[in-house]
């Protein structure tokens, strides 16, 4: 029997991570993944062949709409949607490749098989058993499907089917104005589909911070893309789903259904029942602040456990369970995590919204800086949004910043180092910025929220 000190299920930004940083810090470690390539969902099939496709979209979209706007003419772009998408593949192709060396340069052992749990210490695989002292459960989530509508990835997908498509759609229904929902629906919109979004809730971007969600509610509809809000989808049958809205009953024709309703657990044939790993009633591991299941030395984060669905907080939580196997003592400032959408303009978030403060009872002061006033942005000919700065009115810790503009996933790494070092808003009020720099936006924005504001 193969014996190792710590072994992990799952080779996705959380186990992989975990996985590196665990032989770095001296254990013999092993991955175990069921599939032929490592790096789980986001690098396969969610966050980067959505930000490959993103991007070639946006430069297509840019050349179509705006090149002559900066001087550039004649240009008459032809969509070439199976070189986009081959290049797509070539990017990921490169990451997962690049993974795998990390493998080798840092000795971890990789079992490609389904893993299961057949005692505390014990994992069977491929009809082997293996043993390890530690066992980290990092196998992540799946998309959530319709109960009447199972996906068949041909015409009705989940993410993944939309990211895999042989042709643009005419017609795309995107069902669900999150985080996913909302990428997908601009990279088709972007080539040419005609996009409709149906939302449960009142708001697109559920969770995060109002005044940047409602501008880019009205950027999104510009681009073309058409939302039905407060609507539910009640009915798909034979490619035609039927909506209902304010008691008004909507049907729709689309090629292609994108069904984008949330993400849950991924834990099928893990064998958690059979030793004793709990569970609540949606499904997610249940944890103690240090990460460990019910089974004291069975560990699980990511998209196991509750939380914000986010690759780079299951890397920080795989980091952080392995660093204190050997000793140390890594924190998590949960609230310094921060949330991006990939749409133009992107929206960037950290902290705490203004719903929250006042949820939470906490007199703030708030600053805001509108992208039209940025010289760069002007300079780019990429004005739309805005930077919000929210603090403390008592102490000026700051609390939250909220982006709605170019390159947001960018800049907002200046206010996650702020929340993590539990900061004062002056810290980024009293900054020198470079200029001309979007970046100037969060000083104008900081220095608005002390009454301080220059250009604003």
């Amino acid at each position: 029997m193969d014996r190792y000190d710590v072994a992990v299920i799952g080779s996705g930004p959380g186990g992989y991570v975990a996985a590196i940083r665990a032989s770095q810090l001296g254990f013999k470690t092993v991955c175990i993944e069921k599939e032929k390539t490592l790096g789980g969902t986001c690098l396969n099939v969610g966050c980067i062949p959505s930000k490959a496709l993103l991007q070639s979209s946006e430069h297509y979209y840019f050349i179509k709409q705006s090149a002559d706007e900066h001087g550039i003419e004649s240009l008459k772009p032809k969509l070439n949607f199976k070189k986009m998408q081959s290049r797509k593949e070539e990017v990921v192709g490169s990451l997962v490749q690049g993974i795998a060396g990390l493998f080798k340069r840092n000795k971890v052992a990789r079992i490609k098989g389904t893993g299961k749990l057949t005692s505390p210490n014990t994992i069977e695989v491929n009809g082997k058993t293996i043993e390890a002292k530690h066992i980290l459960l990092a196998t992540g989530s799946e998309p959530i499907e319709l109960p009447f509508a199972p996906f068949d990835e041909k015409k009705i997908v989940s993410s993944t089917g939309a990211l895999a498509l042989s042709k643009v759609p005419k017609k795309l229904l995107v069902i669900g104005a999150g985080v996913i929902g909302l990428e997908l629906a601009s990279v088709y919109s972007r080539l040419g589909s005609q996009v409709t979004v149906v939302e449960m809730l009142d708001t697109i971007c559920p969770g995060f911070d109002k005044s940047v969600t409602k501008p880019l509610h009205q950027s999104l509809a510009k681009m073309g893309i058409k939302f039905h809000l407060s609507a539910k989808v009640t009915k798909i049958d034979s490619g035609k789903v039927t909506v209902t809205q304010n008691d008004e009953t909507l049907t729709f024709t689309p090629d292609c259904i994108l069904v984008s309703i949330g993400r849950r657990p991924y834990s099928a044939g893990l064998g958690l029942e059979a030793v004793g790993v709990e569970t609540d009633h949606s499904g997610f591991v249940e944890v103690d602040k240090h990460f460990r299941t019910s089974i004291p030395n069975i560990y699980a984060f990511g998209d196991l456990i509750k939380g914000a669905g986010l690759a780079h907080r299951a890397s920080e939580e795989g980091v952080a369970i392995v660093e204190a196997l050997a000793g140390k003592s890594p924190e998590i400032n949960y609230i310094a995590i921060p949330n991006v959408v990939y749409t133009h303009p992107e929206l960037a978030s950290v902290g705490f919204t203004e719903e929250e403060t006042k949820e939470l009872g906490i007199e703030i002061i708030k600053g805001v800086a509108s992208f039209k006033g940025n010289p760069r942005a002007r300079a780019a000919g990429d004005t739309g949004g805005l930077v919000k700065v929210i603090a403390e009115k008592s102490s000026h810790r700051l609390l939250g910043v909220h982006i709605l503009g170019p390159h947001a996933s960018e800049m907002i790494g200046e206010a996650v180092i702020a929340l993590d070092n539990r900061s004062k808003v002056e810290s980024i009020a009293h900054a020198c910025h470079a200029h001309p720099t979007l970046s100037e936006a969060i000083k104008e924005a900081a220095l608005a929220s002390l009454g301080e504001a220059v250009h604003t």
